[in-house]
Formats: C-alpha cells, structure tokens, sequence
C-alpha cells in the first residue's frame, strides 16, 4: 500500500472515530441540516433530548422542533438566514418534544461551507437546559414575592445599602418611619440620617465597618 493510500486510510479512520464520538454523545442533540433546513443526520443526544428516532426526523425540516407561532413567525428560517450570513446563529428559547412537552433550549446553528466558500449546510448543537431556566426562574419569583413582603412592612424601615454606604432600595416603613420618598434618598449616602456631631466622629463608617466585621 502507497504513502498515499495510507494517508487515506487514516483520514477515513478519523472520520468514522469522529462520527462515532457524535453519535454516542448524550448531553447534546448534534445534528447536520441542508442549506435549506432539512435534517440530514441524528446523534442519540438529540433522540434523548427531542425524543424522535433517526428514522422520523431524517429529511424532515428542522422547524417542526418549534412552535406553532414561532413557525408562524418565520423564527427557524430567520435563525438559518444570521447563521448563513454571519457564519454563526446562538440563542437560548422553546423547543417542542415529539411528547408535546416543551423544552428551554440553548442552540448553536454553524454554517459549514467548502473551501471554496459553498454553503454545504449547518451544524446544530442544542443543549436542554430547562432545569437550569426553571431554576433561575424559581429564584426570580422568590425574590419578586420577598420585595412585596418587604415593601408592604410599615411598622419598619427596611433598606439596601451598597458597600460604601449608599442607600439602593427603600420600603413603605422607610418612608412612613424616616419621612423620606424613595426617589429623595436612593443614591445617596445612609450618613444623611445621622446627626452632624455624629457624622464627624465618623460613627456612620463605624457602624458600616462593625457590620462588615
């Protein structure tokens, strides 16, 4: 066998150890689209993470993964039209199961192109990340109903300050208790409320550090 030959042994060996590795990768739904949006290949991420067999998805367009009113909207094609322009598409949004259930996403849409510059098709990495979303949207809603409940308190004043001392929220009780609105006193220094002897024995910097400590 010839250097040559050889070469292109290897070549193919690493094409199929690379066609491999995509196709036993479970995390991440990795799939090949045509220029025109079609499915051209299915690793088993993508089987766990939208649930269809290869068999049903392969030549079908890769936009009935979305909604009706993204479809409607042009979503998927919009998404395919910035990754041929701009070489890359990412984005994190709503993808539909073969279930019907709906999945937070985040997708990266490569386009792939040949030496001389022909658009080939896309590549397309999508990582379920609904978890992670519903998570940071537990978070959100905790800390939204907490600023109700601290703004609904007016038998106490109930502030933020920053590390240096000045003041970045105020409650109801802060402006029935002080006398202040919040527009009168956000972003200004908490100093304001102590007396001037006070101020020049630097008792406002004491009580910031003895916090600190």
């Amino acid at each position: 066998m010839s250097s040559s030959d050889n070469a292109k042994v290897r070549q193919l060996d690493r094409g199929r150890q690379f066609e491999l590795l995509v196709q036993t990768i479970s995390d991440y739904a990795i799939y090949m689209i045509d220029p025109d949006g079609f499915i051209a290949t299915w690793n088993a991420g993508a089987l766990r993470i939208q649930g269809y067999e290869a068999h049903e998805v392969i030549g079908q367009h890769f936009s009935r993964f979305f909604s009706e009113d993204d479809q409607q909207q042009g979503l998927p094609q919009k998404m395919l039209s910035i990754a041929r322009d701009a070489g890359r598409y990412e984005a994190e949004g709503l993808l539909v199961r073969k279930d019907g259930r709906r999945i937070w996403a985040f997708s990266v849409i490569e386009a792939i192109r040949d030496d001389q510059g022909t658009l080939l098709g896309f590549g397309k990495i999508t990582r379920d990340i609904t978890d992670q979303h519903e998570g940071h949207q537990a978070l959100v809603e905790s800390e939204r109903r907490f600023r109700l409940l601290v703004d609904s308190v007016v038998d106490y004043a109930i502030y933020m300050l920053d590390p240096s001392g000045v003041i970045t929220n105020w409650n109801a009780g802060a402006a029935r208790i002080k006398g202040f609105s919040a527009d009168e006193v956000v972003g200004s220094h908490f100093s304001r409320f102590y007396t001037k002897e006070d101020r020049s024995r630097g008792l406002p910097a004491i009580a910031l550090e003895t916090a600190r400590r």
